[in-house]
């Protein structure tokens, strides 16, 4: 549940007029200028050549090319892209094969403008898919530009400590570490250890995609922030309008059924999904509801008609069991 905080930290910026929404990414890493590519598939044998408009994607470490041309991007790419998945970086569609690996050293600082050679997947603003490391590491960058500071330093200064967060980071402190959870994955109907728990780690590597580490009550802070309409205990984070900008739909109808999503009743504000009818996506929460469904099954919702917050954090996905747990704790209302 990294990206609704990440998706905080940009809307700060935001409010600090060091961002526009509107921005193109390049204002800020002057690589993605060259980020005007879009990946598409290989036309077949009949059509011959590569294609109308299409130029032959290039050949790397000297390996076989990868299969798919490209064509010219309609636009660049920008931070509401990016907050909205609607960029096509790196969604999980065929220019994911241009992928560059990211090393154990590797900083945001050096390892995101490596992403300007990826082609996107589709046309910027097109289409809603899931960007699930790539689009809010880059913005995790953005606002380190912006900000002069490591993302960790800027939550850390404006978010963690303010709102008590004493135990949120990117990496345990060395009392925590004998706290960390068992991630587990399934096989074989069987619960065995997920590697993850011991690859997912960085030090120098700050992801506001996912590298958040946190605990319930830590997390209830900024939940709480968000549905107090950007306030907590006295002290303002972000303008009720600027939550309310965050916490309205703007894909349309385009997250419905992507990514595990209900197939009616969705929508995405930025950072967050939205529940905009209930009875339709078969969700026992309340309308307007926001929040995010984070790896491993954890899940946050915010839920501004009964002001309620609720977590759940699991070692491993269990679809249903968020579902019981939503089910239980809102017929738990009584007046």
């Amino acid at each position: 549940m990294s990206k609704p905080i990440t998706g905080a930290a940009v809307m700060m910026l935001v409010e600090d007029g060091k961002i526009r929404l509107n921005d193109p990414v390049s204002r800020f890493i002057p690589e993605f200028r060259n980020l005007n590519k879009v990946a598409v598939p290989k036309p077949g044998p009949q059509a011959g050549g590569g294609g109308r408009g299409a130029a032959a994607a290039g050949t790397r470490g000297g390996g076989s090319p990868p299969e798919f041309d490209t064509v010219s991007a309609s636009r660049e790419i920008t931070i509401k892209d990016l907050l909205t998945h609607g960029s096509g970086l790196m969604s999980g569609g065929l220019g994911n094969s241009a992928a560059p690996q990211r090393s154990p050293t590797d900083t945001l600082a050096t390892f995101i403008p490596k992403l300007a050679s990826v082609p996107l997947d589709f046309q910027p603003g097109t289409l809603w898919r899931y960007s699930g490391q790539a689009g809010f590491d880059t913005l995790s960058r953005v606002v380190e530009i912006a900000s002069g500071l490591t993302y960790e330093q800027f939550l850390k200064q404006r978010l963690f400590d303010p709102l008590g967060m004493k135990d949120t980071g990117f990496y345990p402190s060395a009392d925590g570490a004998s706290r960390l959870v068992t991630l587990y994955a399934r096989q074989a109907g069987a619960l065995v250890r997920n590697p993850d728990q011991d690859t997912g780690v960085s030090r120098v590597y700050f992801s506001g995609a996912g590298g958040i580490m946190t605990t319930a009550v830590d997390y209830l802070q900024f939940a709480q922030m968000m549905l107090n309409g950007g306030q907590l205990n006295g002290k303002r984070f972000l303008s009720p309008k600027t939550i309310e900008l965050m916490t309205s739909n703007h894909t349309g109808d385009m997250v419905n059924g992507q990514f595990g999503r209900p197939a009616r009743g969705m929508g995405f504000g930025l950072s967050m999904q939205m529940v905009l009818d209930p009875i339709a996506a078969d969700l026992r929460v309340g309308t307007g509801t926001f929040g995010w469904a984070g790896a491993y099954g954890c899940n946050v919702n915010m839920d501004p008609k009964e002001n309620m917050v609720s977590i759940i954090m699991m070692q491993t996905p269990t679809g249903p069991l968020q579902r019981d747990f939503e089910n239980a704790t809102w017929q738990a209302i009584v007046e």
